[in-house]
C-alpha cells in the first residue's frame, strides 16, 4: 500500500497539474470506484460537474481536492443543487493498487484498469484518470469538518478543515501542528508493540510496513519492543529516523517496487534502492552485516537485523490492539 511518500508525490504533481481546473465531464468506468459515495456515480458525477478544485491536500495517506463554491450547479437527480461552501471535497484513498494519472486531453490513454476519468478544462485540457489494478481504491465527494485544534487539515492548503472520513486519522510526522511532545506521551500509554503503535494511523499517520521496518532498523530497536516500557528518548529516537527515511524517500519520489507505484506521469520512486532491511532478506545488513531476518507479522512480513535490533529479553503478554490502517 503506498505509504505517506508516495501519497506526497502524488499529491505535488496533482497540485501542479490540476489546481484551478474546472471539472467539465466525469465518467465512471466501473462503479465499484464511488462505491463509499452514497449516492453513487450519477450522483458523483452530479456534485463534480462544473466544479474547480481549488487545492491539493494529504494526511498520512489520504488525498483530498478541495472543490469551489459551486455558484448553483448542475442539479442532482432528485433535483437538489450541491453543496455551496468550501464544504466538500473529492477525497481519494488510493488503497494498495490506486494511481491518479494526468493525461493531455486528446491523447489520454486508454488503460485497461482505467475505473474513473475526469476530464478538466484549461489549454490544453487534461483528464485525470484513476487507475486500480486490484480494486482497492475508492473515490468520493465528502463533506468537511473544522479541524479540533484550528490548525490546517493537511499539508497543501491552510484550510483548518478535514474531510469526514479521514477526521479520525492522526496528524503525520511531517505536519509543523503535530505536537510532538502529546504523541511521545501516547506512544508510552499504549500497551502494544512499538510497530503496532507506529502502523496505527489513529496514533501517527503516514507510517506503512516498509517505513516502519526502515524507521527501526535506523533506531536501533526491534519492533516487538512493549510500548509501555519504553523511554522517551527512545520513542522519540524512532518517530525521528521515522521522518528521516519519509524526507529521504520524498526526495526520490517515494519507494517503486513495480508499475503500481507511480506518480502522476507515470514515472516510478527509486527509495527502493536505498533500503536497508525491507525485502532484504538474507543480505547484509548495512550496518554490521549480519544477515537481515524476515518473520511474520499482521499477515506480512517484518524484516530485521538480528544484532542491530535484538528482541526484548524478557516477554510479557501485551494486549494487542488491531491498528487503524
Amino acid at each position: 500500500m503506498p505509504e505517506l511518500p508516495e501519497v506526497e508525490t502524488v499529491r505535488d504533481g496533482l497540485d501542479r497539474h490540476v489546481r484551478g481546473r474546472t471539472v467539465e465531464q466525469v465518467e465512471i468506468r466501473r462503479d465499484s470506484a464511488v462505491r463509499r459515495h452514497p449516492g453513487g456515480p450519477v450522483d458523483f458525477a452530479a456534485r463534480l460537474t462544473g466544479r474547480s478544485l481549488d487545492g491539493v491536500v494529504r494526511r498520512g495517506k489520504y488525498l483530498w481536492l478541495l472543490l469551489s463554491p459551486t455558484g448553483g450547479g448542475t442539479a442532482r437527480p432528485d433535483g437538489t443543487r450541491p453543496p455551496t461552501g468550501p464544504d466538500d471535497a473529492l477525497l481519494a484513498h488510493l488503497g494498495m493498487s490506486g494511481q491518479l494519472l494526468v493525461h493531455h486531453a486528446d491523447r489520454a490513454p486508454e488503460h485497461r484498469h482505467l475505473r474513473a476519468r475526469l476530464l478538466l478544462g484549461g489549454d490544453p485540457g487534461v483528464v485525470l484518470d484513476f487507475v486500480d489494478q486490484r480494486t482497492f481504491g475508492h473515490l468520493g465527494v465528502v463533506d468537511l469538518e473544522r479541524t479540533p485544534d484550528g490548525a490546517p487539515g493537511g499539508h497543501g492548503s491552510p484550510s483548518p478543515a478535514v474531510p469526514v472520513p479521514v477526521a479520525h486519522i492522526a496528524r503525520d510526522l511531517l505536519d509543523p501542528a503535530l505536537d510532538r511532545a502529546a504523541l511521545v506521551a501516547a506512544v508510552r500509554r499504549r500497551r502494544t508493540e512499538l510497530k503496532r503503535a507506529l502502523l496505527d494511523q489513529s496514533l501517527v499517520s503516514g507510517i506503512g510496513n516498509i517505513y516502519a521496518d526502515e524507521a527501526l532498523w535506523r533506531a536501533g530497536l526491534h519492533g516487538s519492543r512493549p510500548t509501555d516500557r519504553l523511554r522517551p528518548v527512545e520513542v522519540v529516537r524512532v518517530l525521528d529516523a521515522a521522518e528521516e527515511v519519509m524526507r529521504s524517500a520524498l526526495r526520490v519520489g517515494g519507494t517503486s517496487f513495480d508499475a503500481l507505484y507511480v506518480d502522476v506521469n507515470g514515472e516510478s520512486g527509486y527509495f527502493d534502492r536505498s533500503l536497508a532491511v525491507y525485502g532484504q532478506e538474507g543480505r547484509p545488513c548495512p550496518r554490521c552485516g549480519t544477515p537481515v531476518e524476515r518473520t511474520a507479522f499482521m499477515n506480512r512480513s517484518s524484516f530485521t537485523c538480528p544484532r542491530c535490533q535484538p528482541r526484548p529479553r524478557t516477554a510479557r503478554r501485551v494486549r494487542y490492539t488491531r491498528p487503524v490502517l
